[in-house]
Order: structure tokens, then C-alpha cells, then sequence
């Protein structure tokens, strides 16, 4: 966790700095902003995954979890005290990242925005704690988990989002529409990034045949909604490692 806080402190303060004086500070929606959120967007879902998915695993692998279940605990109890660990730590490592990021902006230049940043942040964690932890639930050992988090890692990154292009190549432009949409419900990554567009008043960067969704999310059922499916994104996960720990429990 000090080298993944090390690295996050890196990477985040050479991108804004180099962003800073290559392009001067714009109001809203710039290429500062788009730097901070891409750099957050593909590096906290990868450790996220890794590291969580591999802690749980791990308590299994090493008999510490069949311990736990000895005591009078109950497994939602075991995952709520993990996820809150989880989410706890990368929230550091994400203030002390954004941190060092303010501390130099005022050598590179002011930085408007960043309450949108970090709101990101924790939307990106609080979802991919949660799917950690199912992951971690599900594997067999800790190579098991780590294999299972590089895969659903590039699948939601990188897979799904060419596959899309590629798609687009062939099939009609109504039908490409509609994937795109499910892609942005059942992919976190393209959730998330979805709700980062609502919340910067930048939703036209979808372009206009997403107009309908936009509008739809940025009036008060959609922002309804909007919490409901990010509700779930947390909540569905966890109940369901919750449930996979306890079968296996029965099991054994």
C-alpha cells in the first residue's frame, strides 16, 4: 500500500504538472481535467481489484479465515470490516495524492475542479472495493484472485470497449446505440465515467445521439436512478461475497 501511495502521488503529480504548463488553466471541462480523470480512471480499479480480491483470498489460502469462522461472527460482518478497510486505505492514498497535486498547482497554476476529481475517486473505490472483494470471495488462492482481477479488469477497460469499435464496423448505428447503453450500466468503468461527465455539465461529449440519455439523467428521476444503479453497484457485490463465504462455510 506505501509504494501504490508512492506511485498514485507520482503519476498524479507529473500528469498535472506537465498538463499545467503545457496548456494554459480553462473553466469547466479541459484537457487538466481529462488527464486527472483517465490517470484515476486506469490505475484505481487495477489495484482495487489486485489488492482486495487478493486479501480475502489470501485469509483463505493461509487457514485464517477457516479460524474466523469459529467465532460467533457473522461473514457480512467479516466483509463489511474488509470493505471499509479497503476503501479507507485508497481514500488516503487518494488524499495524498490529490494533496501533493494542490501543493504543486501553485507552482504550475491554479486547478479548478478538483472536488470532482475526488468525488470520482470515491465513486471509482466504493464501487471497486466491492467487486474486490466478490472477486476474492470467489477465488480458490491468492494467484486464483489475481488472475480473475487482471481479467475483468481488461475485459471492462479494454475488451468491451473495442469490441464496441469493432462492432461498430458492422452493425447498424441504432443497434451500436443500444449497446453502448447497456455497456454503460453493467460496466463500472463506463458507469462511472458516464456519472463524471453528468457531474462536469459535460455530457455532450457523448455526442449527440446520447442527448436523450443525458437529459434523462440530469433531470430529477434520472438522478434518482442514477444513485439506485450506483447503490447496486456496491451493494449487490458485497452481498453476494457475503453469500459466497457463507456456502462455503456450510461446506466445510
Amino acid at each position: 500500500m506505501q509504494l501504490v501511495g508512492l506511485l498514485f502521488v507520482f503519476v498524479f503529480a507529473a500528469v498535472m504538472t506537465i498538463q499545467q504548463l503545457a496548456v494554459p488553466p480553462s473553466a469547466g471541462f479541459s484537457r487538466q481535467a481529462a488527464a486527472m480523470f483517465n490517470v484515476q480512471l486506469f490505475l484505481l480499479p487495477l489495484f482495487l481489484l489486485t489488492i482486495g480480491s487478493m486479501n480475502i483470498a489470501g485469509d483463505a489460502e493461509s487457514g485464517w479465515l477457516q479460524l474466523l469462522k469459529t467465532y460467533p461472527m457473522k461473514m457480512s460482518r467479516y466483509i463489511a470490516g474488509k470493505y471499509l478497510a479497503l476503501a479507507t486505505a485508497f481514500l488516503l492514498i487518494v488524499l495524498l495524492a490529490l494533496g501533493a497535486v494542490l501543493l504543486l498547482s501553485g507552482i504550475a497554476g491554479p486547478l479548478a475542479g478538483m472536488g470532482v476529481y475526488f468525488m470520482s475517486s470515491m465513486l471509482l473505490i466504493f464501487i471497486f472495493a466491492a467487486l474486490a472483494l466478490l472477486i476474492g470471495a470467489i477465488a480458490k488462492n491468492r494467484l486464483h484472485a489475481l488472475a480473475l482481477s487482471l481479467v475483468f479488469w481488461a475485459a471492462w477497460l479494454l475488451l468491451i470497449p473495442y469490441g464496441l469499435m469493432a462492432l461498430g464496423t458492422y452493425l447498424a448505428g441504432h443497434l451500436v446505440k443500444t449497446f453502448i447503453i447497456m455497456n454503460i450500466h453493467v460496466n463500472p468503468v463506463e458507469w462511472v465515467r458516464f456519472c463524471f461527465f453528468l457531474a462536469t455539465g459535460n455530457g455532450d461529449a457523448l455526442g449527440p445521439a446520447f442527448y436523450g440519455l443525458t437529459s434523462f439523467y440530469t433531470s430529477p428521476g434520472g438522478m434518482l436512478l442514477a444513485v439506485l444503479v450506483t447503490a447496486a453497484w456496491i451493494i449487490l457485490p458485497l452481498a453476494s461475497a457475503a453469500f459466497v463465504l457463507k456456502r462455503r462455510k456450510r461446506q466445510t
